[in-house]
């Protein structure tokens, strides 16, 4: 057992921490030395997005003692910076996951004892409404408990600042700072005054939900084809809470639940992974959805923030869209509808992360549509908006991983909005005869078939955190010069924000505020490979993207094929195939 281990258990032993606590850490230190060196070798970072990790005893888990401490740090922080104000307000939300709505009561007594106002919700909430909820009740900041689509052995803490976004630098690096000056429980204020802590309640989902009618675009398709037959999944999650009232007051008549999934449950009992991305978690919405003869299925993870998307194919068989095709049938349906109803003015845009497809930027060109190419996770498009606001509007915009939003009002992914979207969506399809199928392969048609794929590498732990770095040290000293026999003509590397021209050696400068550890190289042939670390899982994602042109519809499958193939020779040429 390493000795720094050992210091940080004792400590923990005879420290201002509960005889559960105690207890549970000798049973660590007497029957599993491997569990205690992953829960005390390092102490539990408060990261850019805040904490994430498996519950449980120790310096490295979450539990009550590390939320409170990052709490406490929030608390420190939201005092330096509005010294001003008469009263500090915070809103907190929390999922459906073991110990959140523990967490959540810690996070608002810290605060409450601390002299700040917490609003917290009266029960679970999806994460958008947190964001809303930021704005609506002019907060200073947010916290919401929840791990997203991690397994259920995780939970986190997401903080947000008063535009309703997840901290950006500095207040993310600056309430970094503050947490970590919290070295031991006996600096946490835990037991806050009740009359600092206020609950809400339906008054704001009653204004959230009219701010997701707002948004649409086209009432006469949803008048005309309300009763599609639309199948809708929670995963176990907080999603029930609105999204299926949401479509009932947009005007769809006819969705169909999955009642194994509608309870909430931290366990997850019906799936292995509540994560929408995988095809897995939507094996019984499919089911149902199949003897149902449905038209289209969606899934939200735990904390309703992403949507997966199953539709049926040519083939009348449901197939689960990657993050990337949904966000393409969106960006081209609503772009679409803005023009077509006269609302562009030439001062909108989308936004996209560097690892999402290009076919967002080809659409948004078409329509003479900015789009800003950002780092990997929402709170960096929710920034572009802030840094826009009352100049530009904002139209819609999303990453990879499910995520996507609509309008202004929520600064965050959101799943309550995107599946009322896509359900309008599907309504406007209909009336033109059509499929979502027949859309995305319109799509491809017109302006280019971008294909993608992710491969994740796990690297749990200590050990696997060193592989990682090594991994992408790797692919730096040594960089590819070709990939499946198409030369690489451009390596974008974000951590010194440059792009290098191959041929020439010229570099020029990368057009982001700050560096980041991912790694992409360009072909000839407008393939792209990233290399990214997870910022929230012990993982390195591998990303491709391939882009053809597709003559006709009936090419789609020859195409596909070729294109599989093609993802097939990358990875195992990358020493990460199957």
């Amino acid at each position: 057992m390493e000795k720094q281990v050992e210091q940080r258990a004792q400590a923990w032993l005879t420290g201002s921490y509960d005889a559960d606590t105690k207890a549970a850490v000798k049973a660590l230190m007497e029957t599993n030395p491997d569990e205690l060196t992953e829960s005390f070798y390092k102490n539990m970072e408060f990261g850019t997005g805040g904490l994430r990790g498996i519950m449980g005893v120790g310096t490295n888990r979450m539990n009550k003692y590390t939320v409170g401490m990052a709490t406490q740090g929030l608390a420190n922080y939201l005092k330096r910076c509005f010294p001003e104000l008469p009263e500090i307000k915070v809103a907190i939300a929390y999922d459906c996951r073991n110990n959140s709505s523990c967490f959540a009561k810690i996070t608002a007594h810290v605060l409450a004892a601390n002299g700040i106002k917490a609003y917290i919700f009266e029960a679970l909430r999806p994460t958008p409404a947190l964001s809303f909820a930021v704005r609506q009740l002019g907060c200073q900041s947010g916290v919401v408990i929840t791990a997203s689509h991690n397994p259920k052995e995780y939970n986190g803490y997401k903080a947000y600042w008063n535009d309703g976004a997840q901290v950006t630098p500095p207040h993310d690096r600056n309430i970094m700072d503050e947490v970590e000056k919290i070295t031991g429980p006996e600096q946490v204020k835990f037991e806050g005054n009740e009359s600092n802590i206020l609950r809400i309640g339906k008054d704001i989902d009653e204004l959230y939900l009219s701010k997701v009618l707002s948004l649409e675009l086209s009432p006469e398709a949803v008048a005309a084809h309300g009763s599609l037959r639309i199948v809708y999944t929670p995963l176990h999650g907080t999603g029930v809470t609105l999204i299926p009232e949401a479509l009932k007051r947009k005007g769809f008549t006819n969705i169909i639940r999955v009642p194994e999934q509608d309870v909430c449950d931290g366990n997850f009992p019906t799936v292995e992974s509540p994560n929408p991305e995988d095809p897995a978690a939507l094996k019984m919405a499919i089911d149902k959805a199949t003897t149902a003869g449905a038209d289209i299925v969606m899934a939200s993870d735990p904390d309703a923030d992403r949507v997966g998307l199953a539709i049926r194919n040519r083939e009348g068989e449901f197939i689960l869209l990657n993050g990337n095709q949904t966000n393409v049938l969106l960006t081209a349906y609503i772009l679409r509808r803005w023009q077509e109803l006269g609302f562009l003015t030439g001062t909108e845009y989308i936004i996209k992360t560097i690892v999402t497809t290009d076919l967002m930027r080809r659409i948004a060109d078409h329509y003479g549509v900015e789009c800003y190419n950002v780092y990997t996770g929402f709170k960096n498009i929710a920034e572009v908006i802030r840094d826009n606001e009352g100049r530009r509007t904002f139209i819609a915009g999303g990453e990879e991983s499910f995520g996507y939003n609509v309008g202004e009002f929520v600064r965050d992914k959101d799943a309550v909005t995107t599946c009322c979207t896509i359900a309008e969506m599907a309504a406007w399809a209909a009336g033109e005869g059509k499929t979502l199928f027949d859309m995305l392969l319109d799509i491809y048609v017109e302006y280019g078939y971008f294909k993608e794929t992710l491969i994740a590498l796990t690297k749990k732990g200590k050990d696997g955190l060193a592989q990682i770095e090594n991994i992408m040290k790797r692919f730096r000293e040594k960089p590819l010069q070709t990939i499946d026999g198409a030369k690489v003509v451009r390596i974008y590397d974000y951590q010194t924000l440059e792009t290098i021209d191959v041929a020439s050696g010229a570099r020029s400068k990368i057009d982001l505020r700050e560096p980041s550890n991912v790694l992409q190289y360009e072909t000839d042939d407008h393939t792209l490979v990233s290399l990214r670390p997870s910022g929230t899982e012990p993982k390195i994602k591998f990303y491709f993207s391939v882009a053809a042109e597709l003559p006709s519809k009936d090419d789609y499958a020859r195409v596909a094929a070729k294109m599989d193939a093609k993802f097939e020779r990358i990875a195992e040429e990358l020493g990460i195939g199957n």
